[in-house]
Formats: C-alpha cells, sequence, structure tokens
C-alpha cells in the first residue's frame, strides 16, 4: 500500500488546498466568536506493552486505584474546560465505547461531549491525526492525549500562551508542549521517556529535543547557538508529559508528511530535518503539577502510589469519578479508603495508603499495606499483601502472601499462595494451592505462543483466542499447582518495537548495568543511583529528600552558594516531596551531622569532626535560623542532635562544641537547651550522654549565664 499511498496526496493536495482556503477563511471569522476547546484522546497505545493482560482489556480500560485509566484522561481534559472531545481507539473499540455509554460523560449534564471514532485501520497517532483532518473534525486549537495520561494540570495559562503567539506570529506555532520538572531519577519518571531539551528561555520555543535513552552523549546543531537567541536552556530535567496543545494545521501536517507515526516524528520533523518550514515548536514547563504516562507497570505502581498519596489532588480515590452513590469512607491520616459494604475481619490491619473498593470481604489476621483491592473481592484469613493491585471479583485463599504484584479481575488464587514481586496474574486464572511464583512470573489463560499478527489489534482476536488447541495441551500443574488454570509466559524480552519504543517487558526497563567493565568505572554517581531507586520506585519520601538534601547542601559547598539560595532549594523539595517542617529540620540537621563523617571517614576523631562541623554550622546559621523558629522546632533539632550523637559516643566532646557554637550564632536559646537537658531522657545512652563531664560544665556555664542576664535584667 506505500506506493499507493505515495502518490494518493499529490492528488488530494489540490482538493485539500480548497478545502484549507474555505477553512482559513471561515476561521477568520470564526476567531471573532470564542469556540468551544476541543480535545483528542488516543485510547490505544498501538504496542503491546501490557500484553497479556491487554489481550482482554484494552489498556484505557485498566483500572487504577479502582478507576479506569480513561476516567482519569476525560477528566484532566474537563477541569481543564475541554468541551468536546474525540475518543479514537482500534483495539477493543466496542468496550472502550460501551464503558464511555455508561459513564456519567454520557449523561446530558456532563459539561464534556464524548465522541467515540473507532476504526481498525488505526495503527498509530500518525494515523488518528490524518483521519481528523480528513474528516476536518476540529475547528481551533486542541488538546492532544493518550488515554492513559494522568494529571491535574491546568492548561489555562498554557492555553492562553499559545493562542496569544499564534495571534502575534499568524499562526507559526503550530504545538505547545507540556513539560513537568522533575528530577532525573524520581520515580514518577519513565526512563524510557527520558528526554533532553533545547530551549529559548525568552520565548519558550523548543530548539532542539531528543530521547536520552541509553546515550551517553548529545548532539545539539549548531545554527541553536550561532543565530541571535539571548539566553538557551538545555533542560534534562523535564518530564514529558504526553500533552500537546495544538493547533488544527497539525492534523494538516500529519496528512502531507504521511510517514508520521507519533508525535516524536513530528517533533523530529519540525526541529531536526527542518522538512516542515516556518513552523515551530513551544514548550510549556509546569512546576508544581502532576502529569504522567502510564506507559508499563513500572509507572502503574507509580501512579497509583502518588493518587492514594493525594499528590495528584483533586483526583483522589475518593472522587467518585464514577458516581457511586455510596461513596467512600475515608481516613486521611494514613491515607486509607474504604468502599461501602467493606468488612474486615478482627485482628485485620490496614497500615497505610490502601484503598478498599465496594462490598469486598476480608478475612481475619490479615495484614495490608500500600495495597489497592478492587469491588467484590473476597479475601481469606491471614493474607499479607504488600504493594499488591488487586482488580475486581478477585478470590484470595487463607495465607496468601502477594508482594507488588497484579492480580486481574476475576482470578482465583488457592490457600498457601506466593506471589514474590512483579507478578501478573491474567484475567480468569486460576493458581495454587501451595505454590510459590518466582519474581516476574506472569500467568494467563492465553497460550503464549499464539502469534495473531493478523489481527492483532482487531476486536475479534480476542474471540479467536479461545483456549481450544490450548485445552489438548492442558495446563502444566508443577507450575501453577494443582488445581490452576493459566500458562506461564516467558515474557519476552525482544517485543517487536513499535513507537520507535525500545525492547522491554510490561515492567518497563530491565535494569542490568551493561557488562560490568564499563559501568564500574565510567558510570557516575546518579547513574547508579537512579538505576537503584528506577528498581525499587517505593523508596520513600523522606530518603529521596535526604538524599536530595544532602546533594543540595554539597552543592553549596563546592560552589559556595548563598544561604538563601539553600533555602529556597530545600523549600522547593520540601514541597516536591511533600515533607513535613519537622522533617526538614531533623533531615537536615541529619545531613550536616553526617557530612564531617564522610569528610574524614568514619573513623574520625572528636577534634576533626568538630572542626568540620562547627564551620559548617558557622557557614549555615542563616539556614537553620529560617527554619527552627519555634519552641518545638528547637526541641526537634536537640532531639535529633542527641539521636546521631548517642549512636557516635567517640565524638561527644563535639556535641558541646556544636551546642555552643549554635547558641553563640543565636540559633538556639538557652532556655530550649536547658529544658532539653533536664528531661529525663529515654534510652541509656541517652542517659549516659547527659552525664559526660563537658555536657554538664557546659550546662553548668548557661544556668549561670541565665541567673547573670536575669539579675543584670533587675
Amino acid at each position: 500500500g506505500g506506493g499507493a499511498r505515495a502518490i494518493l496526496p499529490k492528488m488530494a493536495a489540490k482538493q485539500r488546498a480548497g478545502r484549507r482556503a474555505a477553512r482559513e477563511a471561515g476561521a477568520e471569522a470564526e476567531a471573532e466568536q470564542v469556540l468551544p476547546l476541543q480535545a483528542v484522546v488516543v485510547a490505544d497505545s498501538f504496542n503491546r506493552r501490557f500484553f497479556p493482560i491487554t489481550k482482554d482489556q484494552p489498556r484505557a480500560l485498566l483500572p487504577l486505584a479502582n478507576v479506569a485509566m480513561i476516567d482519569y484522561s476525560l477528566e484532566f481534559l474537563t477541569a481543564t474546560g475541554v468541551q468536546e472531545t474525540y475518543v479514537f481507539c482500534c483495539w477493543m473499540a466496542q468496550k472502550i465505547k460501551e464503558h464511555i455509554q455508561k459513564s456519567k460523560w454520557s449523561r446530558p449534564t456532563s459539561p464534556n461531549t464524548i465522541h467515540v471514532m473507532s476504526s481498525e485501520s488505526y495503527r498509530s497517532l500518525g494515523d488518528v491525526l490524518r483521519d481528523v483532518d480528513a474528516k476536518s473534525l476540529l475547528r481551533s486549537d486542541f488538546v492532544l492525549i493518550y488515554g492513559d495520561i494522568v494529571s491535574n494540570i491546568n492548561l489555562s495559562k498554557a492555553l492562553e500562551e499559545h493562542k496569544a503567539r499564534r495571534k502575534i506570529e499568524k499562526n507559526v506555532s503550530v504545538m505547545t508542549m507540556i513539560f513537568k520538572e522533575s528530577s532525573p531519577g524520581h520515580r514518577t519518571r519513565c526512563q524510557e521517556d527520558d528526554v533532553i531539551a533545547a530551549i529559548d528561555s525568552k520565548t519558550s520555543r523548543v530548539l532542539h529535543y531528543q530521547k536520552t535513552h541509553e546515550l551517553k552523549k548529545f548532539r545539539f546543531p549548531m545554527p541553536m547557538f550561532q543565530s541571535n537567541r539571548d539566553e538557551i536552556e538545555i533542560r534534562y530535567d523535564l518530564l514529558d508529559c504526553h500533552i500537546s496543545i495544538c493547533s488544527p494545521q497539525v492534523a494538516e501536517l500529519f496528512t502531507d508528511n504521511f510517514d508520521y507515526q507519533t508525535r516524536d516524528d513530528f517533533v523530529r520533523g519540525i526541529l531536526v530535518n527542518e522538512e516542515i518550514l516556518g513552523n515551530q515548536i513551544h514548550a510549556h514547563v509546569t512546576s508544581d503539577e502532576y502529569g504522567v504516562r502510564v506507559s508499563n507497570l513500572l509507572m502503574y505502581e507509580a501512579v497509583c502510589s502518588d493518587i492514594i498519596r493525594r499528590w495528584v489532588y483533586p483526583m483522589t480515590p475518593e472522587m467518585n469519578f464514577t458516581d457511586d452513590e455510596k461513596g467512600f469512607n475515608v481516613h486521611l491520616r494514613h491515607n486509607l479508603y474504604r468502599g461501602s459494604e467493606v468488612s474486615l475481619g478482627q485482628g485485620s490491619v490496614m497500615e497505610e495508603n490502601v484503598v478498599i473498593g465496594r462490598g469486598t470481604i476480608i478475612g481475619t489476621n490479615c495484614f495490608i499495606t500500600n495495597s489497592v483491592i478492587g469491588h467484590n473481592c473476597i479475601i481469606g484469613d491471614n493474607v499479607k499483601l504488600d504493594q499488591a493491585y488487586i482488580w475486581n471479583n478477585v478470590y484470595i485463599g487463607d495465607g496468601v502472601d502477594i508482594c507488588r504484584s497484579v492480580v486481574c479481575s476475576e482470578v482465583e488464587v488457592k490457600p498457601g499462595v506466593i506471589l514474590n514481586e512483579r507478578c501478573v496474574l491474567a484475567y480468569n486464572v486460576v493458581v495454587g494451592p501451595n505454590v510459590t511464583f518466582p519474581e516476574g512470573t506472569v500467568v494467563s489463560l492465553h497460550l503464549p505462543d499464539e502469534e495473531e499478527d493478523e489481527d492483532e489489534f482487531s476486536d475479534d482476536a480476542a474471540a479467536n483466542s479461545t483456549p481450544s488447541k490450548a485445552k489438548a495441551k492442558g495446563y502444566n500443574k508443577a507450575e501453577v499447582g494443582s488445581q490452576g488454570v493459566g500458562y506461564i509466559w516467558k515474557v519476552a524480552t525482544e517485543l517487536e518495537c513499535e513507537d520507535d519504543e525500545l525492547a522491554q517487558d510490561i515492567w518497563g526497563l530491565t535494569l542490568k548495568s551493561e557488562s560490568g567493565s564499563e559501568s564500574e568505572s565510567e558510570a557516575s554517581v546518579d547513574s547508579q543511583e537512579i538505576d537503584s531507586r528506577s528498581v525499587s520506585p517505593q523508596l520513600d519520601d523522606a530518603k529521596v529528600f535526604h538524599n536530595e538534601v544532602l546533594g543540595t547542601l554539597q552543592r553549596g559547598m563546592e560552589e559556595n552558594i548563598s544561604c538563601d539560595h539553600l533555602v529556597l532549594e530545600i523549600n522547593s523539595l520540601k514541597y516536591a516531596y511533600n515533607i513535613t517542617m519537622k522533617d526538614v529540620i531533623q533531615i537536615t540537621i541529619n545531613v550536616i551531622l553526617d557530612i564531617p563523617l564522610q569528610t574524614h571517614g568514619a573513623g574520625a576523631s572528636a577534634a576533626q569532626y568538630s572542626n568540620t562541623l562547627i564551620s559548617l554550622l558557622k557557614k549555615w546559621a542563616p539556614v537553620f535560623k529560617n527554619y527552627i523558629k519555634r519552641t518545638a522546632d528547637h526541641q526537634t533539632c536537640l532531639a535529633s542532635f542527641e539521636e546521631f550523637f548517642t549512636e557516635h559516643e567517640v565524638l561527644w566532646p563535639a556535641l558541646v562544641k556544636a551546642l555552643m557554637a549554635l547558641y553563640q550564632l543565636e540559633v538556639l536559646a538557652e532556655e530550649t537547651i536547658l529544658a532539653w537537658f533536664s528531661q529525663n531522657a529515654s534510652t541509656e545512652k541517652g542517659k549516659k550522654l547527659r552525664k559526660h563531664q563537658g555536657l554538664q560544665k557546659f550546662i553548668k556555664w548557661l544556668e549561670e549565664a541565665e541567673v547573670e542576664s536575669s539579675e543584670g535584667e533587675d
């Protein structure tokens, strides 16, 4: 079909030119009246990343904290003012249609009118936009997203900027890409999506854009630096939210360049190959809002936990997208959300960050933490769920232990089954009893060798693949258990990659460092840090905050950054990781008490330690003063000192010098030091610390100073 397609555009070009002229004339007139904001949702990923789960359910309908992914996308668009949305789907389009027809989006009261467009011929984002152009669906600027975007970004400012740019220079800017500031290695950064971008600081025009995956060097086009631009930013801290504001020309440009399949092709076409002249792309960067594409199970896990921890506010688990009348019972302190008619047996504990859907019954003595359980599930006794994502109508027998795994709807897990990390039980399988599944096992009712290249995307693929030939083969009881129903998939690492995607498994990148040699010598600290983080995306926020503060202060020493700037950086980290003021004080103090040990090694003498520490305290006194203001802050600070020094008895002489310094710098007040000293120590070490001669002398000196000063006042 390539040849035929190549000729067609030439013939169609004339008709289109006429159509366009008419449309532009109409657009001029329409520009006067304000048009409703439109959006295009591509509800298909055009890849098999979520196979075998997506053999039974399209990705847009997979539940995320018990709400279908596409509902987050539609909620985001509606909240940002979109009034008309076209949802394009190919794989299992009927299911997506039905879902939307049953949802609140189809009611007459819905502020956003949804049209579902389906066709088996869509194979890429490019096909969708060419169809949008052919059908002339869009009248003005529109928002373009995928059906698996979770975001609370308010686009109004970006839309205004986009419209203003198009007004000033007639239609030169065709797209505004939305990015979120996010430091490399943050767990909601999908590594496959790491990009490096060059942006003109003044105009926000994107000059260069490149995926950085596994590249060691980057090339930038020379002309970028030679023109008379005042300032160019090279940004490596941007997360591509996969949200774009497009002008209607974008669809036309996809028609003209019919080999473009993805948005990346389009961006490359404009920026790199300059095949399209005279058009520009701009960027809008948000810092404190949330926008992520759920592109693999690692991202699924990260986004799910962010929703539960209310980082995507107002999209929280109790927001009730589905308008379930009965609603949720919410316990905010530990982020526990219980649907209606949930029963929890005696002795069962929900620790923190747990969502339980309506009608679910949980047995006795279960322990559940950081997990989501869907609607109408039955969970036996003594079950342990840690980072488990259990969908709807699942049965889990007694004594089951599930760690960091996904269990799809209608699955039966017989008693005594253990799922280690990253297991996936796809729809309708049965496993057990008493089987332990090693890390990364995927079980599905579909045979792993069913090659369906022909009808991979068509609706009837699912219907055809009845496991008839499967039955002949029989299930391997040794693998799935004596009552098991399902096949173990050897997760193919080499999937056919569309969308320029790298070969990955369902969980995203498999992070193995390259053949030892290079990685030991050359890999920099941060690349190792990123690796360890992406493998355990649930490193708690305090730990990440600790590392970030350490990095900030070390840079502060090396580059002599002013205290004001350090405070700004620590504050922005505080918001980014949702850390309380008390934790900020504790963590910052721990970091500072730790730096001299890093400098001199763990065996540092008290003298070496205290010299380094005192110089840091003097240098950063303004930072402390900024955070240590109320009496409670003073107490937190002293408690952190005590906690650190009880662990390092050798360094006790340094404690006295440090307290003296903080007293003289007026960071700590004498009454709070005296109050802390006179408190009863909770530990043996603490009692011993208070008996330390140097400390006692210092306290005595303080008491005398206090007496003198009060006499002086009389």
